[in-house]
């Protein structure tokens, strides 16, 4: 067994450092993308086409520059285009825009925003011709969600009751006390008029919290989405879709199973279509459902789908648009309720589409798309155009990094069952080399990976290939876009075959002569980080390197922790844990961890409600006491499931990659240093002492590249 000298901890640190950042260099000279680039890279949000088809706004979602902007989340401005792609900016800057909706007339945005000194998210209106945005609608507390009646002067808006004026003052006395689920307020139902000064909304009296909200075409009917209360397992599992009249009465009820998507009118406002779960054990909505205004059990309109529909728009009152998701691609179809016929729009293969608009004439249709080669941009589908044309180009710079390959991946599982995946090939691949891997593992696991943009702050793709990784992206069992039976393909066995899914896959790719058998590191987030927690516990003889993400490791304490404790048993366990502990315990990589070898770097939200901080604690408690392997743990303070700030963000891209190299193309042994150099001279120009630092230090010695790195790692730490 191979067995070094550890460097001096100064050595180590500088070495880190040197380590870190001057790979990024290189990436940039040879062509590919460096994380600084990805973590520039703008694109668009939310998006809606103007009722007479000329205009669409859209929100373009500008990540702030650590160091330089004052941290927090991503800015989202206002920009309107014309079909011919000319665009303007409207609202810009550091901003907060959501919530789009055009006047009938078309002559004017409205947006959600908070401004100057307002004092909660109101409504504003901005003219197409020009001026200034001014306030239209306003509530006491924060609206969350408007809807804009038919005939433009009507609003129905969504917001928190308001806080009692007792209780606000006895928390300014330190009574500030909260009971835990009790004492949270329902999202209410304000019905009122624009620019009406002089009259109050009115909160409708409704039981329970309202979701979201839908006018029919005439004005004379919403369509209400309620949850009992307003707790995520609550508006997760038992949102049911209610019909109300104009005045917010309740007047009939739709029998859904389980989870709910989004939902619309048909133009004639007889009928609502909206996607749903199969069943209250379905894992995801995505069956494409109708009802009519009265209520009662809704029709499949694509009965047995092998994928999921997650999209739709109508564009009159007998064909409805959506969006389909099967395997890595999507596809636009149409539905005919006349003919009770589905028809293509958008074969698989030109794009994946995630936003969908149409124009009153249901002539023109406006879509949010991604691709291997850039982010969300906007495109418009004209009339007998037989492909939609993109209208933005949110980083131009792009065109001129060069990309890594990307490409569908299928194979089989040891049990025969067909499996894909997305593979991003190093840049510069060289025939009969083999390749440091980083399994690239998502969450839910109700989701999946398509065949468009990949590459995020965490999951480092492009980033990573440029740096000479190959990235895998599987679709392993219990994922979406092949139909509901394979999304239930784990109920009730929890880490069996879908994780074997995932060693079956980097198989595969060793098979092929891509990947290095001993070189392969394993990443994700949520269900990700669970998977990522079981690669470096139960499977740690194949992974030389894990980064765990706001992950599960005791499954008996999660189901205690979680703020989706139904959801967890309905869709996923199907039992609960006294009903058998066994279960549970087997399926929790803490009770793998003394097979662990893998040096794991593990990184949590403090306020994450639904994966408990707890989680990644104890698998970081029992890995270190354990001694066998490196281990780190890294809190974000404030941030919840799933990183948000920019500065958050910047640390854990940092951090990931750091931790890859180190232990896949680095020397291994002791861990790199925790401190970063953040490079932050590339937002403001000022050099940092830490980057001058690392630029005196000593240079590293490469690792050989015929020594394995669990090699490496064993052979250090004895």
């Amino acid at each position: 067994m191979h067995s070094r000298v550890l460097p001096s901890a100064a050595k180590l640190k500088a070495w880190g450092l040197a380590l870190l950042f001057c790979v990024p260099a290189l990436a940039v000279a040879n062509g590919g993308l460096s994380l600084h680039q990805l973590a520039d890279l703008a694109q668009i949000g939310e998006q809606q086409i103007s009722p007479d088809g000329e205009h669409i706004a859209y929100t373009r979602i500008v990540p702030r520059r650590p160091g330089k902007d004052g941290d927090g989340p991503a800015f989202a401005e206002l920009h309107v285009s014309d079909r011919g792609g000319a665009s303007r900016v409207f609202v810009g800057g550091e901003v907060n825009v959501g919530g789009l909706a055009w006047s009938p007339d078309s002559r004017s945005v409205l947006f959600l925003a908070k401004r100057g000194g307002d004092a909660t998210r109101r409504v504003y209106r901005i003219a197409l011709d020009g001026g200034e945005a001014v306030p239209v609608f306003h509530l006491e507390t924060d609206i969350r969600q408007f809807r804009l009646a038919p005939d433009g002067a009507r609003i129905a808006a969504l917001a928190f009751e308001p806080e009692d004026e007792a209780l606000k003052k006895l928390a300014g006395q330190g009574f500030s006390q909260r009971i835990y689920e009790e004492s949270a307020r329902p999202v209410r139902l304000w019905l009122g008029r624009l620019g009406a000064e002089a009259q109050k909304p009115r909160a409708v009296e409704l039981e329970g919290s309202v979701q979201d909200a839908a006018w029919a075409p005439r004005g004379d009917a919403l369509a209400l989405k309620i949850a009992p209360v307003e707790l995520i397992d609550d508006v997760i599992m038992r949102t049911r879709i209610h019909f109300a009249d104009a005045e917010g009465r309740i007047t009939a009820q739709v029998e859904t199973p389980g989870k709910l998507g989004a939902m619309a009118w048909s133009g004639d406002g007889a009928n609502l279509a909206f996607i749903s779960a199969e069943d209250i054990s379905d894992p995801r909505e995505g069956r494409l459902m109708l009802v009519g205004r009265s209520g009662g059990q809704p029709r499949d309109l694509v009965p047995n789908f092998e994928g999921h529909i997650w999209q739709l728009a109508w564009r009159d009152g007998r064909r409805l648009l959506f969006v389909s998701h099967e395997g890595v691609e999507t596809r636009l179809q149409e539905y005919d309720i006349g003919r009770d016929r589905v028809q293509p729009v958008l074969a698989a293969g030109v794009g994946i589409w995630d936003n969908l608009s149409v124009s009153a004439d249901g002539r023109r249709v406006a879509l949010g798309g991604n691709t291997p080669a850039h982010p969300r941009e906007l495109f418009l589908l004209e009339p007998g155009a037989r492909a939609p044309r993109r209208l933005t180009d949110s980083n131009p710079w792009l065109a001129q990094v060069r990309l890594a390959t990307q490409e569908v991946v299928r194979y089989r599982a040891r049990d025969g069952l067909e499996i894909e995946g997305m593979l991003i090939r190093p840049l510069e691949e060289q025939p009969g080399r083999r390749y440091p891997l980083i399994l690239t593992v998502h969450g839910g696991p109700e989701a999946h990976y398509n065949h468009g943009w990949l590459s995020s702050y965490s999951t480092p793709g492009q980033a990573a290939a440029a740096r000479g990784f190959a990235v895998f992206y599987p679709n392993y069992r219990a994922s979406t876009g092949r139909g509901v039976a394979f999304s239930k393909a784990n109920h009730g066995r929890p880490a069996a075959e879908e994780f074997d899914d995932l060693v079956d896959g980097v198989d595969h790719l060793i098979d092929i002569g891509l990947v290095d058998r001993d070189r392969v590191g394993i990443t994700g987030g949520s269900y990700g980080g669970y998977a990522s927690a079981w690669g470096a516990t139960y499977y740690s003889e194949r992974f030389a390197a894990a980064v765990t993400f706001v992950g599960l490791s005791d499954k008996i304490a999660m189901m205690g922790t979680t703020d989706i404790p139904t959801e967890l048993k309905l869709v996923h366990y199907l039992q609960w844990p006294w009903e058998n502990w066994e279960l549970y315990t087997r399926a929790s990589p803490i009770f793998h961890a003394q097979k662990s070898r893998t040096p794991t770097l593990i990184l949590h939200g403090d306020a994450d409600p639904r994966v408990d901080r707890s989680q990644s604690f104890t698998l970081y408690r029992y890995l270190k006491v354990l001694g066998q392997a490196p281990v780190r743990l890294v809190l974000y303070p404030g941030e919840g499931h799933g990183n948000q700030r920019a500065a958050s963000r910047w640390d854990y891209a940092l951090r990931l990659m750091q931790w890859m190299e180190h232990y896949l193309t680095g020397p291994g042994g002791e861990p790199p240093a925790y401190e970063l150099d953040y490079q932050l001279e590339h937002w403001t120009g000022a050099k940092d002492e830490a980057a001058e630092a690392a630029e005196g230090a000593e240079a590293p010695q490469p690792a050989l590249p015929d020594e394995p790195a669990q090699t490496r790692l064993r052979g250090a730490v004895g």
